[in-house]
């Protein structure tokens, strides 16, 4: 009884390993797709355009962020507006200066004092929205750096006929981007960048070419039509919600828009992160994807394709064929590192990270498992409890 149950394993994990190599080479295949449609000409499309930034403390390189907002070559008018829940908020000072090196930018800051529920940015940007005079709003985070082409091509994706799409009839009312992270000096930092490149993106070009388009965003960057963001509610109805730029791209597409992936991508960094803290981070995302997809959750086992290959070679007893299979993975999940981060996001620190790989993925694929294990997150040092995408408030750290 004991070997038939140990051949059933070793016939599981060499199937499951064998799923893992399809989902690398897919993953490839689809980053290649994306890298091809980059060198499409994008038709000139250049509305007025609000950017608008919740901001809480100082982050890591936010001046150098912003300047890079402000030097955009976009030929439509351009406003950045910036909420802060109190006046005295350190990042009121940097927004100020801000004003005063870039005096031909329309930049204005906003005091928004309300908690309005849960989600604090959220929160801010519900208050900005009066001050909106553009039908084309920007949302992205503090520390997301861009280049000066960013509104350029971002926008140029609400006027791109998309005709691989299935819904190409469909007007556009969200463009997210892919990003990248930039790792600051503790281990855990890059761990968190070199997942953000070589995993995080790779799941999300597949999605795209699967589903022949998003149907979610990502907070990189979150361009949406005034109209689309009345029609799903406004930002209200994200309020207590966590993955609010996740949502807000499922809400607009259920309304009947399409959502687009501009293949501009940006930077965003990464707090010099404490083993604590990424692991709580690394949680909090992993409960968020099961809470808001426990199908897809469950599926991301075969996305953890090297730590099956692994996990084969030792239930098989190092057989010839799982150690084929561990040897095609490892080769493949280079492959993809070295494709997504690499080529499709541009991030000069994948190669040097390379063999942190197989550790880095080891420890994510242990995330996967503790994500099972509750529904406890810690976001912005409190705790809560996360249901049906909702915040439900514990205590404070």
């Amino acid at each position: 009884m004991a070997h038939l149950l140990a051949q059933s394993i070793a016939v599981l994990t060499t199937l499951l390993a064998i799923a893992g190599i399809g989902y690398f080479l897919a993953a490839i295949f689809a980053a290649q797709r994306f890298l091809a449609l980059r060198r499409s000409p994008s038709p000139p499309f250049a509305p007025g355009v609000t950017i608008l930034k919740s901001l809480k403390g100082l982050d890591p390189g936010m001046i150098e962020a912003f300047r890079g907002h402000c030097r955009q070559e976009y030929d439509g008018d351009y406003e950045l507006l910036f909420g802060v829940s109190t006046a005295d908020d350190p990042a009121a000072a940097v927004v100020r200066h801000l004003q005063d090196e870039f005096p031909d930018t329309k930049i204005r800051l906003v005091v928004c004092p309300q908690r309005l529920g849960t989600n604090g940015k959220v929160s801010t940007l519900i208050q900005l929205l009066p001050h909106v005079h553009h039908d084309f709003l920007l949302i992205n985070d503090s520390d997301i750096s861009v280049s000066s082409h960013y509104l350029s091509r971002v926008m140029a994706c609400f006027a791109s006929p998309s005709a691989q799409r299935k819904d190409a009839q469909k007007e556009v009312g969200l463009v997210t981007t892919l990003y990248r992270g930039k790792a600051n000096e503790t281990l855990a930092s890059r761990f968190e960048a070199l997942g953000i490149a070589t995993d995080f993106q790779s799941g999300v070009l597949l999605d795209k070419l699967i589903a022949g388009g998003l149907s979610y965003g990502l907070g990189a960057t979150l361009a949406v039509r005034r109209e689309a963001l009345q029609k799903i509610g406004g930002l209200e109805v994200l309020v207590d919600l966590l993955a609010d730029d996740y949502e807000l791209g499922s809400r607009v597409a259920k309304a009947g828009y399409r959502v687009e992936l501009s293949t501009e991508v940006v930077e965003t960094e990464v707090p010099a992160y404490t083993w604590r803290g990424f692991v709580e981070h690394q949680l909090r995302w992993a409960r968020t994807v099961r809470d808001a997809s426990p199908g897809g959750y469950v599926g991301l086992l075969f996305t953890h394709g090297f730590v099956l290959a692994l996990l084969n070679a030792f239930t098989s007893g190092f057989s010839p064929l799982s150690l084929w299979l561990l040897g095609m993975s490892f080769f493949l999940r280079l492959a993809l590192a070295m494709t997504v981060g690499g080529q499709v996001l541009g991030d000069h620190q994948v190669l040097p990270g390379l063999l942190l790989l197989p550790l880095r993925d080891l420890v994510a694929a242990g995330v996967w498992v503790a994500g099972f294990a509750g529904n406890a997150i810690v976001w912005r040092g409190e705790r809560f409890l996360l249901k049906d995408g909702k915040l439900l408030s514990q205590e404070r750290r």
